[in-house]
């Protein structure tokens, strides 16, 4: 067990930041390591904590669809000061992480690290050295990425925070980071909020590729959760005033997603964010694709404009005014006289579209939308196709059948899997991982990822999940649910249009991941059982 160096009364912690841009991540701040680790270390420095060390993979495009050939760099403390210090193809850059992540591991030997920070990390490969070292010496670690979190607890590693990346920001994945550290190890801290971003996301010189509709949609689930939670109190006896706070709501979304669509892709703060709030005014008749195309334009124009009253020598607070309000005005007026009937068409449509799937045959609609949410999920593609698509319906009428199907087949799948394996697990040391899966699952609607090491070590278990989504969101397809994931699973039913069908399907699907799983870890636990026994009476010794 390592402990801190220690300087006449003050204590000093030293961590390593580990991992890589990610999938999911890439599209939450992966993509501007410069900002995402000066954002950790600043975090740290309020904690006391000190940043020793960084072993960091940054990939030119996400994790989920790379290949050896992408584009990447591996970022380390150079001068005390994140950098990139290998650069080329993935293979490339992996092969002088792993290098890394032996000195790494050697360091945490040697007592010269005392915690780790995990961003979408990799233990099974790049930074596996380092984990294993970790869990040798039963150092903490904090970190943020479900599926690489999932295996590096299932190795052991005492995770003192730990949260999925969806609906995250690159601060407040470091206030987590630095907060549960603090908290482990006794410290005082006090957050950093506020202040500008030293660096700017993406590439500065093309804001075209700092368009992520992924990104965007996912930062403003909040402003959407919200909206269905005022709908489901405006229907209760007294609140009815409430509909119009709703109505207010669901016309303000478009707003929400320009202003953080304009934030994005103009890489300017909070000129973008004006730019995009006065794009979206405009956008509103448009739908949520209005504000979507009306910030994506306001926030290109933004830096356009930036860059050229900046050369044509404009004082600082006129170049603002300029990016800010001439953008979201020519982006917003191009909307609101042009594009509008477009966007609000294809809205209308793309919802017409799923109501038509599920009026044609309920349940055949809701067992296929359950069957698939699995495998998406895994494949990386939930996130860009399935939530924009929840996202999209409930700015149209505040709740959604794929929200349901997600609450359904992922939410209830992942919760009846892990209680399965806190109650009767195959081994005793899974028992924890799976308590904490079962608590965060039931009691905050997030972190499916936390069934995978289960998922993954058992086919059968994976099996169960598949099946079990697909009865869960069948039966929300007979009863025509729509609803929202990410809230508590007590909360769903109330922000649902069908309280007593979305709980029948969370108790099937649910009920079928808990039983299912429990059976194969009781067959595992026999066979393991009779095999011990069968070796027993082999041995010369017995």
């Amino acid at each position: 067990m390592t402990h801190p160096t220690e300087h006449q009364d003050q204590r000093t912690y030293r961590v390593a930041v580990v991992g890589s841009s990610g999938g999911n991540l890439r599209s939450h701040g992966g993509d501007d390591p410069a900002a995402l680790l000066e954002e950790i270390r600043r975090q740290l420095d309020a904690a006391g904590i000190e940043l020793a060390a960084v072993q960091f993979v940054a990939a030119s495009g996400s994790m989920d669809t790379a290949r050896d050939d992408t584009s990447a760099a591996l970022w380390q403390l150079v001068s005390g000061v994140p950098a990139p210090t290998h650069e080329g193809d993935l293979a490339t850059v992996n092969d002088a992480a792993r290098s890394a992540d032996q000195d790494l591991a050697a360091a945490v030997r040697a007592g010269e690290l005392h915690g780790l920070v995990l961003v979408s990390a990799d233990p099974d490969d790049t930074n596996s050295a380092v984990v294993a070292a970790a869990v040798e010496a039963g150092l903490p670690a904090a970190g943020t990425g479900g599926t690489s979190l999932a295996r590096a607890q299932a190795s052991g590693l005492d995770l003192v925070a730990a949260s999925g990346t969806t609906g995250t920001t690159s601060r407040t994945r470091a206030v987590s980071y630095a907060a549960g550290l603090a908290r482990h190890w006794d410290l005082p801290y006090r957050p950093i909020i506020g202040g500008t971003d030293a660096r700017h996301g993406g590439d500065w010189r093309d804001p075209w590729r700092r368009v992520s509709i992924r990104g965007i949609m996912v930062s403003c689930l909040p402003a959407f959760i919200a909206m269905a939670l005022t709908l489901a109190l405006s229907k209760i006896p007294g609140l009815d005033v409430l509909t119009k706070v709703f109505e207010l709501l669901i016309a303000g979304i478009p707003v929400v997603v320009a202003a953080m669509a304009a934030r994005r892709v103009s890489g300017l703060g909070e000129v973008g964010v004006i730019a995009g709030i006065v794009a979206g005014l405009l956008s509103v008749s448009g739908g949520i694709l209005g504000g979507l195309v009306g910030g994506i334009l306001a926030g290109a124009l933004a830096h356009y404009l930036l860059t050229a009253t900046v050369r044509w020598r404009f004082p600082a607070t006129t170049a603002n005014i300029v990016s800010g309000g001439l953008s979201g005005l020519a982006a917003g007026l191009l909307v609101h006289f042009a594009l509008a009937p477009v966007t609000s068409a294809a809205g209308r449509g793309i919802k017409a579209g799923i109501e038509a799937l599920v009026d044609f045959n309920p349940l055949l609609a809701g067992a296929v939308a359950g069957l698939v949410m699995w495998p998406a999920i895994i494949a990386g593609i939930y996130h860009s196709v399935v939530l924009p698509l929840v996202l999209l319906e409930m700015s149209q009428k505040g709740h959604s059948f794929f929200g349901g199907i997600d609450m359904v087949g992922l939410v209830m799948v992942s919760f009846g899997i892990t209680l399965a394996n806190t109650l009767a697990p195959r081994d005793k040391g899974e028992r924890p991982l799976a308590a904490s899966g079962a608590l965060v699952n039931f009691g905050f609607g997030t972190f499916v990822e936390a069934a995978y090491p289960f998922m993954f070590g058992d086919k059968r278990v994976f099996a169960a999940a598949i099946v079990s989504a697909t009865a869960g969101g069948a039966v929300a397809g007979v009863f025509g649910v729509e609803a929202t994931a990410y809230v508590p699973t007590v909360v769903a039913p109330f922000v649902s249009t069908s309280a007593l069908g979305l709980v029948a399907a969370m108790l099937v699907s649910g009920g079928s991941a808990f039983v299912l799983t429990l059976l194969a870890n009781l067959h595992a636990r026999r066979r393991a059982a009779r095999a011990a026994r069968v070796g027993s009476a082999a041995s010369p010794l017995s």
